[in-house]
Protein backbone atom coordinates (compact mmCIF):
# COMPACT_ATOMS: atom_id res chain seq x y z
CA UNK A 1 0.00 0.00 0.00
CA UNK A 2 2.95 2.42 0.69
CA UNK A 3 4.38 1.81 -2.48
CA UNK A 4 0.85 3.16 -4.49
CA UNK A 5 1.15 6.19 -2.24
CA UNK A 6 4.78 6.61 -3.51
CA UNK A 7 3.64 6.22 -7.03
CA UNK A 8 0.76 8.61 -6.71
CA UNK A 9 2.94 11.03 -5.28
CA UNK A 10 5.53 10.97 -7.69
CA UNK A 11 3.06 11.05 -10.64
CA UNK A 12 2.09 14.09 -9.07
CA UNK A 13 4.95 15.68 -8.36
CA UNK A 14 5.93 15.07 -11.97
CA UNK A 15 2.80 16.99 -13.39
CA UNK A 16 3.23 19.67 -11.04
CA UNK A 17 6.67 20.01 -12.67
CA UNK A 18 5.31 19.51 -15.82
CA UNK A 19 2.50 22.21 -15.56
CA UNK A 20 5.45 24.40 -14.33
CA UNK A 21 7.30 24.16 -17.11
CA UNK A 22 4.86 24.38 -19.50
CA UNK A 23 3.85 27.66 -18.09
CA UNK A 24 7.02 29.11 -17.71
CA UNK A 25 7.65 28.55 -21.71
CA UNK A 26 4.28 30.15 -22.24
CA UNK A 27 4.89 33.34 -20.52
CA UNK A 28 8.15 33.65 -21.28
CA UNK A 29 7.02 33.30 -24.56
CA UNK A 30 4.43 36.15 -24.13
CA UNK A 31 6.28 38.37 -21.98
CA UNK A 32 9.10 38.17 -24.94
CA UNK A 33 6.27 39.46 -27.70
CA UNK A 34 4.80 42.02 -25.12
CA UNK A 35 8.04 43.50 -24.68
CA UNK A 36 8.57 43.85 -28.60
CA UNK A 37 5.31 45.35 -28.95
CA UNK A 38 5.90 47.58 -26.43
CA UNK A 39 9.22 48.59 -27.86
CA UNK A 40 8.79 48.74 -31.64
CA UNK A 41 5.38 47.54 -32.63
CA UNK A 42 6.12 47.15 -36.80
CA UNK A 43 8.47 44.63 -36.21
CA UNK A 44 5.94 41.88 -34.66
CA UNK A 45 3.52 42.35 -37.01
CA UNK A 46 6.11 42.40 -39.89
CA UNK A 47 7.23 38.99 -38.77
CA UNK A 48 3.38 37.69 -37.79
CA UNK A 49 1.04 39.39 -40.79
CA UNK A 50 3.75 40.40 -43.15
CA UNK A 51 2.72 44.05 -42.90
CA UNK A 52 3.72 46.95 -40.59
CA UNK A 53 1.84 49.62 -38.56
CA UNK A 54 1.78 53.39 -37.87
CA UNK A 55 0.18 55.59 -36.28
CA UNK A 56 -2.90 54.51 -34.38
CA UNK A 57 -1.78 50.54 -34.41
CA UNK A 58 1.72 52.00 -32.88
CA UNK A 59 -0.27 52.52 -29.50
CA UNK A 60 -2.97 49.83 -29.98
CA UNK A 61 0.41 47.41 -30.44
CA UNK A 62 1.78 49.01 -27.43
CA UNK A 63 -0.97 48.44 -25.51
CA UNK A 64 -1.73 45.04 -26.88
CA UNK A 65 2.59 44.40 -25.62
CA UNK A 66 1.35 45.90 -21.92
CA UNK A 67 -1.33 43.48 -21.84
CA UNK A 68 0.71 40.38 -23.27
CA UNK A 69 3.41 41.33 -20.36
CA UNK A 70 0.95 41.26 -17.44
CA UNK A 71 -0.89 37.84 -18.61
CA UNK A 72 3.27 36.77 -18.92
CA UNK A 73 3.45 37.69 -15.19
CA UNK A 74 0.25 36.21 -13.89
CA UNK A 75 1.09 33.13 -15.40
CA UNK A 76 4.53 32.85 -14.08
CA UNK A 77 4.28 29.84 -11.97
CA UNK A 78 5.23 30.55 -8.21
CA UNK A 79 6.87 28.37 -5.82
CA UNK A 80 3.91 28.68 -3.02
CA UNK A 81 0.47 28.47 -4.42
CA UNK A 82 -1.23 30.26 -1.38
CA UNK A 83 1.86 33.21 -1.74
CA UNK A 84 -0.71 35.34 -0.13
CA UNK A 85 -2.09 36.95 -3.66
CA UNK A 86 -3.84 36.21 -6.66
CA UNK A 87 -1.90 36.17 -10.19
CA UNK A 88 -4.88 37.57 -11.34
CA UNK A 89 -4.29 40.86 -9.18
CA UNK A 90 -0.55 40.93 -9.80
CA UNK A 91 -1.96 40.82 -13.81
CA UNK A 92 -4.66 43.74 -13.40
CA UNK A 93 -2.02 45.76 -11.16
CA UNK A 94 1.12 45.92 -13.79
CA UNK A 95 -1.08 46.33 -16.95
CA UNK A 96 -3.70 49.08 -15.50
CA UNK A 97 -0.59 50.90 -13.93
CA UNK A 98 1.92 50.39 -17.28
CA UNK A 99 -1.35 51.75 -19.63
CA UNK A 100 -1.69 54.12 -16.93
CA UNK A 101 1.89 56.00 -17.37
CA UNK A 102 1.87 55.09 -21.11
CA UNK A 103 -1.02 56.60 -21.83
CA UNK A 104 -0.01 59.57 -19.77
CA UNK A 105 3.26 59.59 -21.98
CA UNK A 106 0.91 60.03 -24.90
CA UNK A 107 -0.86 62.87 -23.14
CA UNK A 108 1.63 64.85 -21.91
CA UNK A 109 3.60 64.45 -25.33
CA UNK A 110 0.62 65.40 -27.51
CA UNK A 111 0.72 62.51 -29.72
CA UNK A 112 -2.26 60.60 -30.54
CA UNK A 113 -4.78 62.49 -28.12
CA UNK A 114 -8.43 61.14 -28.68
CA UNK A 115 -11.56 62.86 -26.61
CA UNK A 116 -11.42 59.33 -24.47
CA UNK A 117 -7.57 59.68 -23.92
CA UNK A 118 -7.60 61.88 -20.49
CA UNK A 119 -10.43 59.71 -19.24
CA UNK A 120 -8.56 56.37 -20.01
CA UNK A 121 -6.14 57.80 -17.97
CA UNK A 122 -8.21 58.70 -15.17
CA UNK A 123 -9.68 55.34 -15.23
CA UNK A 124 -6.41 53.19 -15.24
CA UNK A 125 -4.55 55.22 -12.51
CA UNK A 126 -7.58 55.06 -10.27
CA UNK A 127 -7.82 51.08 -11.03
CA UNK A 128 -3.89 51.24 -10.16
CA UNK A 129 -4.69 53.00 -6.80
CA UNK A 130 -7.06 50.40 -5.71
CA UNK A 131 -5.30 47.44 -6.61
CA UNK A 132 -2.47 49.04 -4.69
CA UNK A 133 -4.79 49.79 -2.04
CA UNK A 134 -5.42 46.18 -1.77
CA UNK A 135 -2.55 44.79 -1.95
CA UNK A 136 -1.32 46.80 0.75
CA UNK A 137 -4.61 46.26 3.25
CA UNK A 138 -4.51 43.42 3.67
CA UNK A 139 -1.44 42.32 6.30
CA UNK A 140 1.04 40.25 4.70
CA UNK A 141 0.11 39.75 1.52
CA UNK A 142 2.91 42.12 0.24
CA UNK A 143 5.38 40.19 2.45
CA UNK A 144 3.85 36.99 1.52
CA UNK A 145 4.00 38.04 -2.50
CA UNK A 146 6.19 36.12 -4.51
CA UNK A 147 6.60 39.22 -6.69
Amino acid sequence: MAGADSDVDRASTYRKMAIRTLLAFAAAVEGATGVALMVYPPIVTLMLLGEGVSGPGMVLGRVAGLALLSLAIACWPVRDPAGGTFPGHRAMLTYNLLVALYLLGLGIGGDSVGRLLWPAIILHALLTFFLVRQWFSNPGVAAQSNW
